[in-house]
């Protein structure tokens, strides 16, 4: 026989039990109700009395004296109606944040509200929901966990919204609360903001990771709309990504290596996690950490989210890519078992998408270097910093057997120019590639090379150039060309008054002359390119006039000094020749060598 098959009145009675558990105690049951999940023998008339619902089922089968009910479809099954049927016998029990979603879609399903019974079951819960829970954060968190399994009922009903919207405002108010609590004067007098404190508004991220994904979407929003700030957003969706994608993936894990097969039949899940978290990412730059969102690319990858989601994950990794490691480049591909061991195409499409917005930057706000002091500006210092992760990237790309030719080149030159200003790390790439590929063609060669400039390249990597054999001839004639050049540069520095004069006629001899029929967009982007270097060949050179300004004062000081100690020995030459204290007779005059002669005996003798 069935657990709930028992009175519920005999169940849990008290001697201070209501008058109905007395009454109904020694009474058979009359009626049986079948929910789903269990079945209820019970008594007619405590259930009439309070719900509107049976009421009418018992009403329209009185001819019949109907013996059993079927509640199939009530909500939250044998558990709500357990607590349902108490109340209707007056059995007492405590309403929480665990039963009260429970509470108000059964009593609303039951029809238990007060024009059946003064203070009945839905009254009841409704008052308890908008005076308890909404006051409280973690009890709203708690109610959300419980309608996950009531919806739709628990949205008609307005519990969700109700408990979203105290979320809301309640982190919001703890926000502003947290921000008053950091504000302290300083020593001049002035009120600011310590930044330094620790932000203690930001407790709540942790209660909301229990809740499911669509309900924590919501939450998100309802936030985002109430003015939360974007780094307690950002701080939310990594804790709740980290939880739900490291159950039993390891992709998420870097330090492991990441398998195609780690994903169980969660993966559909798992990939709405991840699309709806790239949704709701603030769009302020800097707030979401870097790793997160590579953490974040892998799994999209994995998972084979949308375009859509990649695409987005792309940008906003290229937004800050001067601040990826090596590692973080290092994705996995996953689907294509004969392609590369790296996923070589996402690389390359976040390159592209940080020289896209390196370019807008550049034309919404151009600064000169003329106007600074300094040789690099701020955007230019990131693109340095790119050029050296990319540079690092094709060498450890570049062993890999099946990587062609174009993607490694493409990879190279998604760059500008003048992102490079040594092409130290290129070299090597390349070097790395053609040590990996011996089988490549000679034109292949010559064309892997070109994205070398020569000149750019150190004086230790220009010696091992001159000597690598497995450069293409015209790339060794170029390096020996630019080292006799750098040689004579530097004679010419060492003698300037000599007639030896740089040669700067063939500073790009591998870049080729501009196609007369070049288009205007591309005649305007190697313009641009061209101004771009000019400006840091004119930085170069104002750093050089400052050294030779520096040694230039440096040598005059040290020629007035020379000069200073020859004129007064010669000045003190000269005054002993002359007598200035007394009339000399004409045999001295006539014989100022005799003079000299005594004069220099007497201070022989002093000495």
């Amino acid at each position: 026989m069935d657990k709930h098959h028992s009175q519920l009145a005999l169940a849990k009675c008290s001697r201070h039990q209501r008058y109905n558990e007395w009454v109904f105690r020694d009474v058979p049951s009359d009626i049986m109700i079948v929910v789903d999940g269990g079945t209820f023998s019970l008594h007619k008339f405590p259930l009439v009395s309070r719900s509107g619902r049976i009421r009418k089922l018992v009403a329209g089968h009185r001819d019949s004296d109907i013996s059993m009910i079927e509640l199939l479809s009530l909500p939250g099954g044998a558990e709500s109606f357990e607590l349902a049927a108490k109340f209707c016998y007056g059995v007492n029990f405590e309403i929480t944040a665990a039963n009260v979603a429970q509470l108000c879609c059964v009593s609303d399903y039951l029809e238990m509200t007060d024009e059946y019974s003064k203070n009945n079951l839905g009254s009841r819960a409704e008052e308890y929901l908008e005076v308890v829970v909404s006051k409280n954060l973690e009890m709203c968190v708690e109610v959300l966990k419980q309608c996950e399994n009531l919806l739709p009922l628990a949205d008609e009903l307005k519990i969700v919204i109700r408990c979203i919207d105290a979320i809301a405002s309640k982190a919001c108010v703890e926000q502003i609360a947290s921000s008053f609590s950091r504000l302290e004067y300083s020593s001049s007098g002035r009120l600011h903001m310590n930044r330094q404190a620790k932000c203690e508004g930001d407790w709540w991220i942790e209660d909301l990771s229990v809740l499911r994904i669509d309900l924590y979407q919501r939450v998100i929003t309802a936030m985002k709309c109430r003015g939360v700030r974007p780094e307690s957003i950002a701080a939310s969706l990594v804790n709740y990504a980290q939880k739900e994608l490291t159950k039993k993936s390891t992709s998420w894990n870097q330090s492991t290596q990441p398998k195609v097969d780690v994903v169980s039949g969660s993966n559909d899940h798992e990939k709405v996690v991840v699309e709806t978290i790239v949704s709701l990412m603030p769009v302020e730059k800097l707030v979401v950490p870097i790793t997160f969102l590579f953490g974040l690319l892998r799994s999209a990858v994995m998972l084979d989210c949308t375009v859509a989601c990649r695409l987005d994950l792309e940008r906003r990794i290229g937004s800050q890519l001067d601040i990826a490691t090596l590692d973080d480049l290092l994705i996995p591909s996953f689907h294509n078992a004969g392609e590369t061991l790296f996923d070589v195409d996402t690389v390359h499409r976040i390159l592209v998408s940080f020289s896209q917005q390196e370019d807008s930057d550049e034309d919404m706000d151009d600064v000169s270097v003329f106007e600074s002091d300094s040789p690099t500006s701020p955007s230019q210092t990131a693109l340095f910093k790119v050029a050296k992760l990319v540079d690092n990237y094709l060498a450890e790309i570049a062993p890999d057997a099946n990587l062609k030719l174009n993607k490694f080149i493409a990879i190279a030159e998604s760059l500008p120019a003048h992102a490079r200003t040594i092409h130290d790390g290129l070299y090597r790439a390349i070097d790395v590639y053609l040590k990996a590929h011996q089988a490549l063609s000679d034109p292949d060669r010559r064309r892997l090379c070109k994205l070398i400039d020569f000149q750019k390249l150190s004086q230790e990597s220009g010696a091992h150039a001159a000597q690598n054999e497995r450069l293409p001839l015209q790339s060794i004639v170029q390096v020996l060309y630019f080292e006799q050049m750098r040689l004579r540069n530097a004679l010419f520095c060492s003698y300037p008054d000599d007639d030896h004069k740089p040669m700067h006629q063939s500073w790009r001899i591998n870049s080729g002359a501009v196609s007369a029929a070049m288009s205007p967009r591309d005649n305007y982007a190697s313009l641009r390119r061209e101004n771009k270097e000019l400006k840091l060949e004119l930085a170069r050179m104002r750093m050089r006039l400052n050294d030779l300004e520096k040694d230039h004062v440096c040598m005059k000081k040290n020629m007035e000094k020379s000069n200073s100690r020859r004129f007064m020995s010669t000045f003190t030459k000269k005054i002993g020749k002359l007598n200035i204290f007394g009339h000399s007779s004409s045999r001295e005059s006539s014989s100022p060598s005799k003079r000299s002669q005594v004069t220099d005996s007497k201070l022989t003798e002093r000495t």
